[in-house]
C-alpha cells in the first residue's frame, strides 16, 4: 500500500466554500487527497486500456465501416485521455462536498406549479438500455463485494455531514456515484456506444477492482481521526418465509437451476423456519425455472404463501402419503410402512382417504382419542419416574396393548391418531439420526416423546403450523446435541437448564400448550445469554484479527518503502538486512500509530532514504557519518524496545558511509537480531498472503466470489472425515485485503483460520458449504428428511424434491 501524499494546496481551497467546521473541511481535503493518490494511476490505465480495446475491436470488426468508426473513436481519445483523470477527480470532489452540503431540493412552489403537457411517447433508445444494463450489473457486483465497508464509511461520512447514514446511492465512494461520474464524462466527451461500453469495462477492471482497498483506507483514516472509532458492522438478513426462488443462469439448461436462500447468521441454530414454506415446497407441484435478468429479478419473486388450512390441504396430503406407504407394493409383499392390526378404523369428523378405510379389518373398533390421551397420561407419569421409551413406536405399542387389554383384541386407534403417531415416529427417527450418538440430549429427547405425542394428538396443526411451541421446544433440546457440535461447543450450564425444563414439561403438561411455550421461553432466555457471551468472545477474536491485518498491511508497506529506497541508492547488503529487520519494525510501528499521512510517517520515510544515501557512499573518501541521523535512528530503535547497546550499534552502521562500525561485530549483531522477536510475532500473526498455488477453476472462482460477498456471521458446515461427519463453524470475519478468514464455534471460541482461496476450493470439492436458513435448524432438516422418506415409501417419483 503506497504512502499517503500530503494534500495539495489547491485541494484545501476546493472545500473552503463548504459550509462546515474547519475540521470537517480538513477531513474532506484529506479524503480527496487519498482518492487522488489511490486512483490517479488506475484512471490513467483506464484510458490506456480503453484505447487498446478499441484497436482490438477494430481488428476484428465485421465490416470496414465499423472498423473505420472504431479507429476514429480511438484517434479521438488523445484529448479525452488528457482530461479524463482530472475531470473524474473534480466531479468526485463535488460529490464529496455534497456529503456536507447536499444539493438543494426542489422548492415547494416549483413542485406545486402546473406542469406542461407530457411529450409524445417514444421508444427508449437502444443505447440507453445497453448502458443501463451494463452499469447495473457492474454496480450490483461491486456493491456486494464491498457492502460492509461501504456501510461503515456511510456512517462515518454522515457524521461529517451531520445527517442520517448515507445510503448506497449517496455514498461518494460507492459504485453508484463512481459509475455515474464515468457515464457523465463519456457522454460529455461524445463517445459512441461501443467506446462507452469499453470505457465501463476498463473502468471496472482498473478502478473498481481496487475500490475495496480505497474504502478500507478511507475508513482507517476517519477511524484514526476519531470519527466513530472502533465501529463494526454486522448485517442481519431477516428471514423471508417464501423468498426462495429457482434461478436459471442465462445460457444454461434448466437442470442447472439453483435455490437462492439467505445464510444462517444467528447463534442459536438459525432463524425460525416457515413451516408453511417447507410444506409448500414438499407437497406442491414442482416449481418452474425462472430466468432472471437485471430488469426482471424483483418481478420474478413468488407472491407470499397464504396461511395453510390446518384441516384440509396439507394434512390431507400427508394422510394420502401415509396411505400410499401402507399399500402393499405387490402380491405377496408386505406394506412398506408398518400398520398395526387395528390401525385402520376411521376417526369421526376427520377426512380420510378411501384406500385407508378399505384396508381396515372389518372387526376393528376405533377407540376415542380421549381414552388414548388418558393412557398416554399414565405413560407420562412413568416417564417422570425414569421409564424412558426408546421410540414413538414403543409408545404406540404400549397404548395398543393397554387398549386391547381393556376393550378386547378388536380395539384400534383412529386413522387420525394412528397417522399422527406414525408421522411422529418418522420425525423422531430423523431427529435422532442428526444427533450425536450416546449424547445426553438423546435421553432428553426421549423423555419428550410422550408429552409431544399428546400435544400432536390434541392439536392437528402440530405438523403444519408455523412455530408451534411444542415443536420449537423439541428443536431447542435436539440442537443442543446436534451431530455438528463437538465437545468444546457444549455448554454445561445449558445441559442443566434443558434437563430441568424437560422435567418440568413431563411433570406439568396435561392439555395446555402454554406449558411448552413457557418452557421454550425459559430455554431461549438462556440461549440469549449464551449468545451474548459468544458475541463478546467473538468480538475479541475479531478485533485481534483486525489488528493482525493492520500489522501485516503495515509490514508490507514498510517493506515496499525500504525496497524502493534501496532500489534508488543500493546500500551494502548487511545494511539492507538491518533495514529489513530492525528499521522495518520502526516503520511498521510508526504506520500503525500515526497512519500514512502523518508528519511522523513522512519523517521516517525521509530517514529511510537518508540511510540508503549515506550508507551507499564509499568508505575512505572523506565522507563523514551523519550524527543527527544516528541520533534519530537510536531514538526510534529504543522506542520499539531495543537495548541501548544494540540500538547504538545499529544506528552507527545505518548512519556511516559503507555501513562500517569498528565498535561492533557483524556476526554478534546478526546473532542478536535472529534471537530477537520481531514486532508483533507473539500475536500468532499469519504469514503474508501468498498467491494461489494453482489457478482456480470456474466453479472455484464462483465460490470465491460468493465468499467475498457473504456477510460476517454466516455459518458453514465442514466435512471432517470420510464417514461424512460434519462440524459447524461461524465465519466471524474475513479480510478483503489479506483474504484471511476467521472461524469460531458455537461458543465464540476461535477454532480455525483459512484463506478465502482455500475455503473456495473446499466448497468446490463439497467439503464445506454455507448453511442457509431454510435448512439451518435441526427440526427443519429432520422434517424435510421425513417427507422424503415418506415419499420414498409411498413410491412417489417426486420424493427427491421434498
Amino acid at each position: 500500500m503506497p504512502a499517503l501524499a500530503p494534500p495539495l494546496p489547491g485541494d484545501s481551497a476546493r472545500f473552503a466554500s463548504v459550509p462546515a467546521p474547519p475540521r470537517v473541511r480538513q477531513l474532506l481535503t484529506r479524503l480527496h487527497g487519498l482518492v487522488q493518490q489511490s486512483l490517479a494511476g488506475p484512471l490513467t490505465l483506464t484510458v490506456v486500456e480503453l484505447e487498446r480495446e478499441l484497436l482490438r475491436q477494430a481488428e476484428t470488426a465485421r465490416n470496414s465501416q465499423v472498423q473505420a468508426d472504431l479507429l476514429a473513436q480511438a484517434r479521438q481519445l488523445h484529448p479525452f485521455a488528457d482530461s479524463f483523470g482530472a475531470r473524474f477527480l473534480d466531479l468526485h470532489a463535488d460529490a464529496l462536498g455534497h456529503v456536507v452540503d447536499p444539493p438543494l431540493s426542489v422548492p415547494a412552489a416549483e413542485v406545486a406549479a402546473p406542469r406542461p403537457p407530457p411529450p409524445t411517447l417514444t421508444l427508449v433508445a437502444d443505447t440507453d438500455i445497453d448502458r443501463d444494463i451494463v452499469l447495473a450489473e457492474i454496480i450490483r457486483r461491486e456493491s456486494l463485494r464491498s457492502s460492509n465497508s461501504l456501510q461503515l464509511l456511510g456512517q462515518r461520512l454522515a457524521v461529517l455531514g451531520a445527517r442520517p447514514a448515507l445510503e448506497l446511492e449517496e455514498n461518494p465512494f460507492g459504485p453508484v456515484q463512481l459509475c455515474a461520474i464515468v457515464r457523465r464524462i463519456g457522454e460529455q466527451a461524445g463517445l459512441e456506444l461501443a467506446a462507452q461500453l469499453a470505457l465501463f469495462a476498463s473502468f471496472q477492471r482498473q478502478v473498481l477492482e481496487r475500490l475495496g482497498e480505497l474504502i478500507e483506507r478511507a475508513n482507517v483514516l476517519l477511524d484514526h481521526e476519531g470519527v466513530l472509532p472502533g465501529l463494526v458492522y454486522t448485517p442481519y438478513l431477516a428471514r423471508e418465509a417464501t423468498t426462495r426462488r429457482i434461478v436459471t443462469q442465462p445460457g444454461r439448461a434448466p437442470a442447472a437451476r439453483r435455490a437462492v436462500a439467505a445464510p444462517v447468521m444467528q447463534w442459536n441454530g438459525g432463524a425460525p423456519a416457515s413451516w408453511a414454506a417447507l410444506m409448500h415446497e414438499a407437497l406442491a407441484p414442482p416449481a418452474q425455472a425462472v430466468v432472471e435478468g437485471p430488469a426482471t429479478l424483483s418481478a420474478s419473486l413468488p407472491p407470499p404463501l397464504p396461511s395453510p388450512d390446518l384441516t384440509a390441504p396439507a394434512m390431507t396430503a400427508l394422510h394420502q402419503l401415509l396411505a400410499q406407504a401402507r399399500v402393499p407394493a405387490g402380491a405377496g409383499q408386505t406394506a412398506t410402512l408398518s400398520a398395526r392390526a387395528g390401525a385402520a378404523a376411521p376417526g369421526a369428523g376427520f377426512p380420510t382417504p378411501n384406500v385407508v378405510q378399505a384396508a381396515a379389518p372389518p372387526a376393528a373398533q376405533a377407540v376415542a382419542s380421549a381414552r388414548v390421551d388418558a393412557i398416554l397420561a399414565q405413560l407420562q407419569a412413568r416417564v417422570a419416574h425414569g421409564a424412558v421409551p426408546r421410540s414413538i413406536s414403543d409408545v404406540q405399542d404400549a397404548v395398543l396393548a393397554q387398549l386391547r387389554a381393556e376393550q378386547g383384541a378388536q380395539a384400534a386407534l383412529t386413522v387420525k391418531d394412528n397417522d399422527t403417531l406414525d408421522l411422529l415416529s418418522l420425525l423422531f427417527e430423523q431427529i435422532q439420526q442428526q444427533m450425536r450418538t450416546h449424547a445426553p440430549e438423546q435421553d432428553l429427547v426421549g423423555r419428550l416423546q410422550v408429552p409431544l405425542a399428546r400435544a400432536a394428538l390434541a392439536d392437528p396443526g402440530f405438523f403444519v403450523r408455523d412455530q408451534h411451541p411444542a415443536r420449537e421446544l423439541l428443536n431447542a433440546v435436539a440442537e443442543a446435541g446436534a451431530a455438528w457440535l463437538e465437545a468444546d461447543d457444549l455448554d454445561p450450564q445449558l445441559m442443566q437448564k434443558l434437563g430441568r425444563t424437560v422435567d418440568t414439561v413431563v411433570a406439568n403438561f396435561s392439555d395446555d400448550p402454554q406449558v411448552f411455550a413457557s418452557a421454550h421461553e425459559e430455554v431461549q432466555q438462556h440461549f440469549r445469554a449464551a449468545a451474548h457471551k459468544a458475541e463478546l468472545a467473538e468480538r475479541r477474536h475479531v478485533e485481534a484479527a483486525r489488528g493482525r491485518e493492520r500489522l501485516e498491511v503495515a509490514r508490507q508497506l514498510a517493506s515496499d518503502q525500504i525496497a524502493r529506497c534501496c532500489a534508488r541508492t543500493p546500500p551494502p547488503r548487511f545494511v539492507q538486512t538491518l533495514l529489513r529487520q530492525a528499521w522495518a519494525d520502526v516503520l511498521t510501528l510508526t504506520q500503525l500509530r500515526h497512519g500514512n499521512d502523518a508528519p511522523e510517517w513522512e519523517q521516517r520515510l525521509a530517514e529511510t532514504c537518508r540511510i540508503a544515501e549515506v550508507t551507499a557512499m564509499p568508505t575512505g573518501q572523506g565522507h563523514a557519518a551523519d550524527a543527527a541521523l544516528a541520533g534519530q535512528i537510536n531514538a526510534a530503535l529504543l522506542q520499539i524496545g531495543y537495548h541501548a547497546d544494540e540500538a547504538q550499534a545499529i544506528s552507527r552502521r545505518l548512519s556511516t558511509p559503507g555501513g562500517e562500525d569498528d565498535g561492533s561485530s557483524r556476526t554478534e549483531l546478526t546473532a542478536r537480531l535472529k534471537a530477537r522477536a520481531r514486532l508483533g510475532e507473539q500475536t500468532e500473526a499469519p504469514g503474508p498472503r501468498q498467491p494461489a498455488p494453482l489457478a482456480r477453476s470456474a466453479v472455484e472462482e464462483d465460490c470465491y466470489r460468493q465468499l467475498r460477498s457473504l456477510p460476517f456471521g454466516s455459518w458453514f458446515e465442514f466435512t471432517t472425515n470420510q464417514q461424512g461427519d460434519q462440524h459447524r463453524q461461524r465465519l466471524s470475519w474475513y479480510s478483503q485485503v489479506t483474504d484471511h478468514a476467521l472461524f469460531v464455534n458455537a461458543r465464540g471460541q476461535k477454532v480455525a483460520e483459512y484463506t478465502l482461496d482455500t475455503l473456495a476450493r473446499l466448497m468446490a470439492q463439497g467439503q464445506s458449504r454455507v448453511v442457509t436458513e431454510d435448512k439451518g435448524r435441526l427440526i427443519d432438516r429432520a422434517w424435510q428428511a421425513t417427507l422424503r422418506t415418506l415419499r420414498t415409501l409411498a413410491g412417489d417419483d417426486a420424493g427427491e424434491r421434498a
